[in-house]
């Protein structure tokens, strides 16, 4: 069995390989795939198999996932660009014969109002129509979103945010690595969705609360307008368009985005996923 990792050199692909040969997926059958071989160097010593292929470059993409089975298809980072890469992706997996993808999406994505929630939607969509199976793993917040929380807290002692009395169903990014790889390495998963939130699901002045227990001091939230927030992005040195962005998402977690009671990940992982001020203090 071959294993492939897409955006090996992030975060979260970086984890999943981590999860994956802890599991016990031997080095020589993971080939991870990257858009820049230089940042790729530390798996390469590991005895992972490198092959670059840009996101917009079919060809590549198919030579890179030849004789690949399971594919772990981490979403692109680049919002806007999403679908079109997922699309180049997921075409050149059936030209090369993989016979599954794991898919990371969003949490609550039938009803989701977050602007990232389109691509991720026509990216599920095409899946299910690509004979290919598949498992969708709809990741909730990454607790280290919040690290912002730590910086304002130590100058100011201060979180802002204009998501009211919003509950997050956050975890630390490594356990939606460890989902992904549990899913990649075992059976049964096929055409599964699966609901990907931690627990216990915070405000945000208890996400301010893990920042202070991590600073050692106490963080207020304060809660703004969606305008307000976007200034205070900005001033903090966020760029115009990413401060609107940023902004732009919190009234959709207000209502709810974000939130789940599913253990869907907690099973996977079969421990409780990590606390906010775990994953911050990382």
């Amino acid at each position: 069995m071959n294993f492939a990792v897409t955006g090996a050199t992030g975060h979260l692909g970086g984890f999943v390989i981590d999860y994956l040969l802890e599991r016990g997926v031997a080095p020589e059958v993971i080939t991870a795939i990257v858009r820049d071989e230089q940042k790729a160097a530390d798996l390469a010593a590991r005895g992972l198999t490198i092959r670059v292929a840009d996101y917009e470059n079919k060809e590549a993409l198919t030579k890179a996932l030849e004789d690949v089975d399971r594919l772990v298809l981490v979403s692109s980072s680049e919002v806007g660009k999403r679908f079109a890469q997922h699309s180049n992706i997921i075409e050149a997996a059936r030209a090369a014969g993989v016979s599954f993808i794991a898919y990371t999406s969003l949490l609550n994505l039938d009803t989701s109002e977050l602007g990232l929630a389109p691509e991720h939607r026509d990216t599920e969509k095409l899946l299910a129509e690509s004979g290919i199976d598949h498992t969708i793993l709809r990741n909730s917040w990454y607790w280290e979103n919040y690290a912002s929380a730590l910086d304002s807290g130590r100058a100011a002692g201060k979180f802002f945010g204009a998501a009211g009395a919003a509950k997050v169903s956050g975890a630390a990014r490594r356990d939606y690595a460890e989902a992904a790889a549990v899913v990649a390495t075992t059976d049964g998963h096929a055409g599964k969705v699966y609901e990907l939130a931690g627990s216990p699901s915070l405000t945000y002045q208890e996400i301010a609360d893990a920042a202070g227990q991590v600073i050692g001091s106490e963080v207020t939230y304060v809660d703004q307008s969606v305008e307000e927030y976007r200034a205070t992005l900005e001033s903090f040195g966020l760029p115009t368009e990413a401060a609107a962005a940023f902004a732009g998402m919190e009234p959709a977690i207000e209502n709810g985005a974000l939130y789940s009671e599913s253990t869907d990940l907690q099973d996977l992982i079969g421990r409780p996923s990590t606390s906010a001020a775990d994953a911050l203090s990382a």
